[in-house]
C-alpha cells in the first residue's frame, strides 16, 4: 500500500517526508519506529499472553515481546520491514491484515501502535477484521490520537527528492472518537490511558 519510497526509506536510501493532499510535508518518524519509545512501556506490559503486531515495521515491539518471552508475530506489507524485525529478533511475516493471518481466532491481543488504527483509510473496517483475528475474550490495543483531535480519512503519499509515491487513504481517530467506533463494530472501549503524550485505548468485541 505505502509503496517502493517506504521500502527504500526501511533500507536507509535517504530520507522521505510524508506529504498530505493540502501540500504540508513531514518527515516519515523512521527513527521512532526504529527503537524504543516512550509509551511503549505501558503497551507492552498489557500484552501478557500470545499477541499479534499488525503493521509491525521494523519490528521494535515484536522484539521487545520476543525478548518478555512473550509468544508474538509481526505483520507488515513490506518485505524490508519483516526483515528488520527477522533481524531484531521478532518472527514476522509478510501479510496483508486483511489476507490470511496464522492464528486467526486465537490472539489474546492484537496490536495497532503508531496510529495503525489508520490502515486502509476505513477504521471500522480495520476493526472489525482485528477483532475477528482475536481469540474470543481477546482485545485489541490501538494508538490513537489524543481527545479533541479531528477524526476522519485523507490521502497521503511519500516523496524523496524527485520521487513520489501514490496516495493511500490514511485514517485518523482520535480517544473520544473511539468509543463509537467499538460501538459500530459490536464492540467496546474497555481501558483508555495516556503514556508519555501518547494516548491508548483497550478494545473488545461485546457479549
Amino acid at each position: 500500500m505505502i509503496g517502493e519510497l517506504y521500502e527504500e526509506a526501511l533500507r536507509g536510501a535517504g530520507p522521505v517526508e510524508i506529504e498530505h493532499a493540502d501540500g504540508r510535508r513531514r518527515p516519515l518518524p523512521l527513527r521512532d519506529w526504529l527503537r524504543p519509545r516512550p509509551g511503549d512501556g505501558g503497551l507492552l506490559d498489557r500484552c501478557a499472553a500470545a499477541t499479534l503486531d499488525v503493521g509491525s515495521g521494523p519490528g521494535r515491539l515484536t522484539a521487545a515481546l520476543a525478548r518478555r518471552g512473550v509468544p508474538v508475530l509481526g505483520i507488515d506489507v513490506a518485505p524490508a520491514a519483516v526483515a528488520l524485525t527477522a533481524a531484531a529478533g521478532g518472527p514476522a511475516l509478510c501479510r496483508d491484515v486483511f489476507g490470511r493471518v496464522p492464528g486467526t481466532g486465537r490472539w489474546a491481543t492484537v496490536l495497532l501502535a503508531d496510529g495503525n488504527i489508520g490502515i486502509g483509510g476505513d477504521p471500522a473496517a480495520l476493526l472489525r477484521r482485528v477483532l475477528a483475528l482475536a481469540a474470543p475474550g481477546g482485545r485489541v490495543l490501538a494508538e490513537v490520537e489524543p481527545p479533541g483531535a479531528a477524526s476522519g480519512t485523507e490521502p497521503l503519499r511519500l516523496r524523496s527528492g524527485a520521487a513520489i509515491g501514490d496516495w493511500f487513504p490514511w485514517a485518523r481517530v482520535s480517544a473520544d472518537a473511539a468509543p463509537g467506533l467499538a460501538a459500530s463494530c459490536a464492540a467496546a472501549v474497555t481501558e483508555t490511558w495516556q503514556d508519555a503524550g501518547r494516548w491508548f485505548v483497550a478494545v473488545r468485541r461485546t457479549p
